[in-house]
């Protein structure tokens, strides 16, 4: 696993969208693995920023979420797919963009059919990451197993606890998600883990140590041939 630090976030965010332009010009339709959250807000205002000066093109490019909420419509402002259509995909020109569809009849079909989705398009050229303090990658949450493709979960107290802050208008809060397994994010080609502030040391030098812990998932990356981690200084102890 190749580790850069920086020394700050604004930094982080540009480097990563170094790689992220580098892919898209050796490999204009890469299919790029994309994730949500605030860590990654840096990364996509920067790439949008080269895609309106002309520096990077999407057009024959596409793109798969890690997860999605369940059940959650794609027009609630809490879906991650309206969050990645705010923050990116109607300020590029992405040839496509796949989400797994919070409001499928059938949640269990549904990660069938996103698995054979992403294996039709050729799996997943560079798949992009954020850890949560408990080491979870996706709503891949510390246990004693992961599912290999897509499937259909519980969240975790903890993941619930987190995310009620944005849930705070009255509406119900999903307490169920669609999330990419841990197998398919090891069978992207390249990874990219972007990890920042203080708050992300702990989890950070613990992926760091050399040792597999089991009930960290984002250890599983260290055994990825090609990852790389993009840390600021904060997350990287100061």
């Amino acid at each position: 696993m190749k580790k850069i630090v920086l020394d700050t976030y604004e930094e982080v965010s540009r480097a990563a969208a170094d790689i992220y332009t580098r892919q898209l010009k050796e490999k204009p339709g890469s299919v790029l693995g994309l994730a949500t959250g605030s860590t990654p807000l840096g990364l996509y205002a920067e790439l949008v920023r080269r895609y309106q000066a002309g520096e990077i093109d999407f057009s024959r490019a596409r793109s798969f979420n890690l997860d999605e909420y369940y059940p959650i419509g794609g027009d609630h402002p809490q879906s991650y797919k309206y969050f990645m259509y705010e923050n990116l995909f109607n300020r590029i020109n992405l040839a496509d963009s796949q989400l797994p569809d919070g409001e499928a009849g059938d949640p269990r079909a549904e990660c069938k059919r996103y698995d054979a989705a992403i294996e039709a398009a050729g799996g997943i050229d560079l798949m992009l990451l954020g850890i949560g303090h408990n080491g979870h990658i996706g709503f891949n949450e510390p246990a004693s197993s992961y599912s290999m493709g897509t499937h259909y979960i519980d969240l975790t107290e903890s993941s619930i606890a987190a995310n009620s802050r944005f849930f705070t208008d009255g509406g119900t809060q999903p307490v169920k998600a669609l999330s990419m397994g841990v197998g398919a994010i090891m069978e992207s080609k390249s990874v990219l883990l972007i990890i920042t502030g203080a708050g992300k040391a702990a989890i950070a030098k613990k992926l760091f140590e050399g040792r597999i812990y089991t009930d960290v998932p984002a250890c599983f990356l260290l055994l990825h041939p090609d990852a790389t981690v993009i840390m600021d200084r904060a997350a990287n102890g100061g």
